[in-house]
């Protein structure tokens, strides 16, 4: 303006004195007389050039271009307005997410904490310009306040209000593209499968959609590729926990229930790392299932094989306590991990119930031999006491002769008795111990061929307490 302003003036100075003093030319030459009319033409000409470049540098700063776009004043109609001339025109709106964290995975709530990023741009028709007009200016961030914005929410979100943090201004690009950028704490629900938990590959659905705009006003799509968002999330995630994000899918389709719909889904399919469940839970439940099966190795004698069954009986029980705080009470089936941790607790428990009973056989047989001990004791005193009274009887009948040699015969009878009485008892056993080694050796070589004579035999000599003991613990051994 200056730059105008001073050369209006010198104009007007020139052609002040060229209109008061014209004589002095009249006597000049041809080419004075050139020159006084070229002169006048050269100022208009610098004129011109100065005006031109005046304006040209007070339309380099924003303002003008904010002015151009009738940012300036409060303009209701590009807050609330959709932004397109034609309103039968759907508004694109292409959203990008990335994954940059996954916080916490609740299995007992069903609901999974991320941190993710939403980027969003859309065409708004009435903010365009040419970058050359206004000094290669080709974009321009103001307040996202100003403008309007598609109410595009996730229709899984459960977390709190303060979970968002959105950037106060937007960009807007000389083509109309405006792009907005927000960061979310999210925490959403999500079906977990625990069937094979520790093992587990999960796959949660974020899906966006808009709050109150149909299909032919709003439609979303995404801006890059599922390769692309899924190499961006590897690369810029944080932190990951038990968790390892496998891949990130992308879907969009129009919803039929109500209102049609356009929605843009998501699906995050991550792997969880199983390595402290198998140190913590696996790994200690098998050593206990081995400790258990070399328990048959303790005397059940002592009384220590009992006690030490059922101190990892309740080792296991604090096991299935630590697993039931991680696992629903909501699962249909069973996880693996809970249906190993039952199972070894049912062989412990059976193994426990079963040194309960050779415990039980032990003291039965021991009582039984006890008893018939007893029992052949007092056959023994009856017939020593028998024997007693059949000698004086017979002195009686030969006259009282002999009475001293008479007692020392009964003696002789009872060490007798005593010594017939034993060799019977040995032959006894040595013959129950022969037939029952047979019929072991006949058992194993041909189950099904049995004699009849020992069929007979088996019948007729019950096996004892100390046998059904012996076999009762092996074949708890062997299962």
């Amino acid at each position: 303006m200056i730059l105008w302003w001073t050369s209006y003036c010198s104009l007007q100075n020139l052609s002040g004195s060229f209109s008061a003093s014209p004589w002095r030319f009249s006597s000049d030459s041809g080419e004075s007389k050139r020159e006084q009319m070229g002169t006048p033409r050269t100022l208009v000409f610098l004129f011109l050039i100065g005006g031109f470049s005046s304006s040209q540098t007070s339309g380099c700063s924003y303002y003008g271009l904010l002015e151009y776009l009738n940012l300036t004043g409060s303009d209701s109609a590009l807050q609330i307005m959709r932004p397109v001339k034609d309103w039968n025109t759907a508004t694109l709106i292409q959203l990008d997410m990335y994954l940059l964290g996954i916080l916490e995975v609740d299995e007992k709530s069903q609901t999974v904490m991320v941190h993710i990023v939403v980027n969003m741009a859309w065409t708004n028709e009435f903010l365009t310009w040419n970058p050359s007009d206004f000094c290669g200016i080709d974009n321009l961030s103001v307040p996202g306040s100003l403008l309007w914005a598609p109410d595009v929410r996730i229709e899984e979100d459960v977390s709190d209000t303060g979970s968002v943090q959105k950037g106060p201004l937007v960009t807007v690009y000389s083509s109309g593209l405006v792009f907005s950028s927000e960061q979310h704490r999210l925490t959403y629900t999500c079906r977990l499968s625990l069937r094979m938990f520790p093992f587990d590959t999960q796959s949660c659905n974020i899906t966006f959609s808009s709050m109150t705009s149909n299909v032919k006003s709003i439609r979303l799509e995404t801006f890059s590729s599922d390769e692309v968002l899924g190499k961006i999330s590897e690369v810029g995630m944080a932190t990951k926990g038990e968790w390892e994000l496998d891949s990130l899918e992308t879907i969009n389709y129009t919803s039929a229930v109500h209102i049609n719909k356009s929605k843009l889904l998501y699906t995050v399919i991550m792997v969880r790392k199983p390595l402290l469940y198998v140190i913590n839970l696996i790994i200690p439940l098998f050593y206990f299932l081995v400790l258990d099966l070399a328990s048959f190795l303790i005397n059940e004698s002592k009384g220590e094989k009992l006690s030490f069954k059922v101190t990892l009986l309740l080792s296991i029980s604090v096991l299935l306590l630590i697993l039931k705080d991680m696992l629903p009470s909501t699962e249909k089936h069973l996880p693996m991990i809970a249906k190993y941790c039952v199972g070894i607790f049912t062989l412990v428990g059976v193994s426990v119930l079963e040194t309960m009973l050779v415990i039980f056989l032990m003291d039965l047989d021991g009582y039984c031999s006890k008893k018939t001990q007893d029992t052949e004791k007092s056959q023994v005193d009856i017939q020593l006491e028998a024997n007693y009274h059949e000698e004086p009887m017979e002195g009686d009948e030969r006259g009282h002769e002999k009475p001293a040699k008479s007692f020392l015969m009964s003696d002789c009878d009872l060490l007798k008795l005593i010594l017939d009485e034993l060799k019977a008892a040995r032959e006894e056993v040595g013959r129950k111990e022969k037939f029952h080694h047979s019929r072991r050796l006949a058992e194993i070589i041909d189950p099904p061929k049995i004699d009849s004579a020992q069929c007979a035999l088996t019948s007729t000599v019950p096996p004892s307490w100390e046998e059904l003991r012996r076999a009762s613990n092996e074949r708890t051994s062997v299962f």
